[in-house]
């Protein structure tokens, strides 16, 4: 395997022993052992440290959600449950990691580390809506993604203390968040629809300008 390749196949094994081990090469060396590769080799896939572990590991979790969701089980959902099935596919599938999920938010909250942080909230933002089918070019496409970043972080610290069978208080929560944005985009239809209807100064000055003929 060429270092791309070997990033790739550590990363879903890091999370396991950063859990106790932490983010650092005492994880990369205990995953290197699994794929019986040197632990010397398996450092030089992460030069970055611990912001490129845990950005390697974010992504190998985007990549399985992806994998999860093929355009025909998409197909089948209305947008609300796109957005809460990929969220839901993602938070079970860090759930027996959560130690290291702790550790991983606690790094990227650094002083240092807070750009990565929210170029990776980003990107995984960015992923899910474009997974979910969003094809929006304009405002819309800023808009969106910022508002899944404000209900996945809030839903990400229910989860981290949630005991519940089932992530019952996660699952419970998420519903509630994305309702919230739910009636965020209706209302920002509706106005959208309104505004048409609305005097324009920039058309009333225009016409000043060049009245019609």
């Amino acid at each position: 395997m060429n270092l791309d390749e070997l990033r790739d196949a550590l990363a879903p094994r890091l999370a396991a022993h950063a859990a106790f081990d932490g983010w650092g090469e005492a994880a990369i060396a205990m995953a290197a052992g699994e794929l019986h590769v040197p632990a010397d080799r398996a450092r030089l896939a992460f030069p970055g440290g611990a912001t490129q572990m845990i950005d390697s590991w974010f992504d190998a979790i985007d990549r399985a959600m992806a994998a999860a969701f093929p355009p025909e089980r998409i197909a089948a959902l209305k947008i609300r449950e796109r957005i809460r099935d990929l969220i839901l596919f993602r938070l079970e599938a860090v759930a027996p990691r959560r130690e290291a999920l702790r550790r991983a938010l606690a790094i990227l909250a650094m002083p240092q580390n807070v750009a990565t942080g929210a170029r990776l909230a980003w990107r995984t933002a960015d992923r899910i809506w474009r997974l979910a089918g969003d094809a929006a070019t304009d405002f819309n496409h800023y808009s969106k993604r910022g508002l899944l970043i404000g209900v996945y972080a809030s839903t990400l610290l229910v989860f981290l203390d949630d005991e519940s069978e089932g992530l019952a208080e996660t699952r419970a929560f998420l519903d509630r968040r994305i309702g919230d944005v739910m009636r965020i985009e209706q209302a920002k239809a509706r106005w959208r629809g309104q505004s048409r209807y609305r005097p324009s100064l920039s058309r009333f000055l225009g016409r000043l300008r060049y009245p019609a003929v």
